[in-house]
């Protein structure tokens, strides 16, 4: 083979191979992490969360979408504390899901005059508008909701919102009704579910907590957490839940007694 045709073919081999994630770090990541303040979780994902990159989200079953659209909402609140959230959603999602609720949204920790809410047409359109949005400097955190196993977000479509992500440097966040098992781009994983809080110092309700497991991690191990989001300073927080004691007289060793 000639020199120059050797040149060429060794310069393709290793765009190739830079697409298809050998050269992780500089197509995965805008440089940036965002620390979530638990460390054992910090700690799996090399610091926190990858900023510049695309992470997915789905339920760990349908009764739990609230829980995941909670957990991406707060992962926004604290990404942009002076930036836009732009959130996109297919016409249909809300008969689905339901909508966002402005009161509920502040709670959290993201005003309303800081979210973007786009509706559009189709599955195809929301991640074109996602793309568009995580190419912006103005929005710190872009979201699309998607209905159904979401096979249009697929491992090259992917593959365009990590790029996407990394020129503007800002969080994609990928939101799936149902987890898909088909590969994707996404630097990590999630499995979302909801975990029941800590009453407050009153007997009410206390801080959202969820239970997270981590399926995908390209910087590290995996891992299952139940933690809370403490919606002041925009800050999650590992949840201690009480055990209560071993019950001395258990119905199962109770002795058996012939009624009748």
């Amino acid at each position: 083979m000639p020199a120059a045709a050797a040149a060429t073919l060794s310069r393709l081999r290793a765009a190739v191979a830079k697409i298809e994630g050998s050269e992780l770090s500089a197509l995965e990541t805008g440089g940036g992490i965002l620390p979530l303040g638990a460390k054992a979780i910090d700690a799996a994902l090399g610091g926190g969360l990858a900023l510049g990159s695309l992470h997915e989200l789905a339920p760990a079953t349908s009764s739990h979408f609230g829980a995941a659209a909670g957990f991406v909402l707060a992962l926004a609140a604290r990404a942009g504390m002076r930036k836009h959230t732009l959130w996109i959603q297919p016409d249909f999602a809300g008969t689905e899901a339901g909508g966002l609720y402005g009161p509920g949204l502040t709670a959290l920790g993201l005003p309303m005059e800081r979210l973007i809410l786009l509706r559009v047409a189709r599955p195809a359109d929301v991640l074109w508008a996602m793309e568009e949005g995580l190419k912006s400097r103005v929005v710190s955190a872009a979201i699309a909701e998607l209905t159904g196993n979401g096979a249009c977000a697929d491992l090259t479509a992917t593959r365009r919102l990590v790029l996407a992500a990394r020129d503007g440097g800002g969080l994609g966040l990928l939101l799936r009704h149902r987890f898909s098992p088909e590969p994707s781009a996404a630097a990590t994983r999630w499995d979302i579910a909801a975990a029941p809080s800590a009453s407050d110092a009153f007997g009410g309700l206390g801080r959202t907590a969820f239970i997270l497991s981590l399926l995908k991690n390209r910087r590290g191990p995996l891992g299952r957490w139940i933690i809370e989001w403490d919606h002041h300073a925009r800050v999650f927080a590992p949840l201690s839940v009480a055990v209560a004691e071993a019950a001395l007289d258990r119905p199962d060793r109770a002795p058996l007694i012939c009624a009748g």
